[in-house]
């Protein structure tokens, strides 16, 4: 038989709690109640872990606010829902701020307290995939976690674990928002200079001449406006690491300089008769492409040599799709639990339209947009902005391909929009099983407007394959270009 759950009812009136013992023994629940907020704390205190805490606000000695303080206090993962009579928004703000899951105002209905278990087992479960993650992954610090499941990014893990402990410099390469930083800080911590300082520095942020002040330091003097010496970049790493972020940005200059660092290990700051020796572990980064660089003599071929003894790749968000569930899930928790809210569980729509996606901007793209998705709690308002990107990023390519002479320009971006609105239609008509309501609400359109475009588009004769779809869209963008004017209606947002 399994074991039932048990919850937590705190209560200084006998009538609720009598009347919430019976409700949750009806469905199946194991309940404890509790007079007062003292004897709740008392009860965790000595290790008490109910599945669900309901809470009333207003109690004598303690009240329920203040007993959510310390229960938070006690332990952040437990769920509590807030009773009151009163749902004054100072309060109701209050308690979510603290921590907790939900607010419900007496009198409330059966249906009320059924929806808001429902998010307290919705909650529990997230927690619990994310822990069978982390299990699969490795924790560089508690704010970067390097999350592995794809075949390339267990070979890149498994790299690094090799590659660590070698006290040689590494060249991490990769788009923008790859996560080149994690490795070099995984690398930083695998290795034997764990103990010392990680010194991070943006190459791209500054110009050549502050740059090279901050990699290097200063002495008094040695310029306008340096009033005092300041050790650079190098020193504070020294015996440690330093991650040389965006490198291929440095100009030629200080890249000579930096060869003569890593060759020799000791350079002099701007201004100083005296030589500075350094260890220093280097990591570097880029997301160009270093053998054009190299070629256009934007990058020194010496020093690239130099800082490639150990390399690694990180291949972009969308050549491992696989992982962006896992991903999206991942960072779904982390802000669920930094904004203190409670975010839906994705529907299967947004996770394959996710997976869909090519994500440009790649891990940094992912990560904001499911910050956008916890703040907002819209899944409908998420799933139509994704397709639309998807959409905008269809028709982008074909801008590429030829183009009769004859054909005016009007005609080929009236063809792509019509292509792209297709695509949206289509796909829409898709996720909703073919329900034209739906399809139309999820897009932002008329009912009325949706039943034109899919007749102007060949849609409205049955569920069409993708192969229909892609005929109907270039026999649209035929008939544009032997059109020079198309009735007006609703311009449908590509989704």
């Amino acid at each position: 038989m399994a074991k039932q759950e048990k919850i937590m009812v705190v209560d200084d009136e006998p009538s609720i709690r009598k009347y919430l013992q019976t409700l949750l023994e009806v469905d199946g629940f194991q309940v404890e109640t509790q007079a007062s907020g003292k004897e709740a704390l008392a009860r965790i205190g000595e290790g008490e872990r109910p599945f669900l805490i309901i809470l009333d606000v207003l109690m004598p000695e303690m009240d329920g606010l203040e007993t959510l303080r310390q229960l938070m206090h006690m332990d952040r993962t437990l769920n509590v829902i807030m009773l009151s009579c009163s749902n004054e928004v100072t309060t109701v703000v209050e308690a979510i701020r603290l921590g907790a899951l939900d607010y419900l105002t007496k009198p409330f209905e059966k249906p009320e307290l059924d929806a808001a278990l429902l998010k307290c087992r919705q909650k529990q479960q997230l927690r619990t995939e994310n822990e069978t993650l982390r299990e699969h992954c490795e924790t560089v610090t508690e704010d970067i976690s390097f999350l592995a499941s794809s075949p390339q990014m267990l070979k890149i893990r498994q790299q690094v674990l090799q590659i660590a402990p070698v006290d040689v410099p590494v060249f991490i390469s990769g788009e923008s928002g790859v996560g080149k930083e994690v490795i070099a800080r995984m690398i930083h911590l695998r290795s034997l200079r764990r103990q010392q300082a990680f010194v991070k520095v943006n190459c791209a942020a500054l110009p050549g001449e502050l740059l090279e002040s901050e990699l290097f330091g200063y002495e008094q003097g040695a310029f306008t406006g340096a009033v005092r010496a300041k050790p650079g970049k190098f020193e504070l790493a020294n015996k440690g690491t330093i991650f040389l972020d965006e490198i291929a940005e440095m100009s030629t200059q200080l890249q000579a300089k930096l060869l003569h660092v890593l060759q020799d290990g000791q350079y002099s700051r701007l201004g100083a008769r005296s030589v500075v020796n350094v260890d220093v572990r280097v990591l570097a980064a880029t997301n160009v492409n270093v053998k054009d660089a190299m070629r256009t003599g934007r990058f020194r071929e010496d020093l690239y040599y130099r800082l490639n003894v150990l390399s690694i790749h990180i291949p972009p968000l969308r050549e491992r799709a696989s992982e962006i569930p896992i991903l999206f899930r991942h960072f779904l928790l982390k802000y669920s639990e930094k904004y203190q809210k409670f975010a839906p569980e994705p529907s299967r729509h947004l996770l394959d339209a996710a997976a869909r996606y090519s994500w440009p901007g790649n891990l940094r793209e992912l990560e904001n947009f499911v910050k956008r998705y916890v703040i907002l709690e819209d899944d409908e308002g998420s799933l139509r902005e994704l397709i639309e990107m998807t959409s905008q990023q269809r028709v982008a390519p074909r801008e590429e391909a030829p183009v009769a002479k004859e054909q005016s320009l009007k005609a080929l971006v009236r063809g792509l929009k019509d292509e792209a609105e297709m695509e949206a239609i289509a796909e829409a008509l898709d996720k909703t099983n073919w329900c034209r309501k739906d399809a139309a609400r999820m897009l932002g359109i008329s009912y009325k407007a949706l039943l034109y475009k899919m007749r102007q588009f060949n849609l409205d004769s049955g569920r069409s394959s993708r192969s229909a779809a892609a005929k109907a869209a270039k026999q649209a963008a035929e008939k544009a270009s032997a059109q020079e004017e198309t009735p007006s209606v609703p311009a449908v947002r590509a989704r």
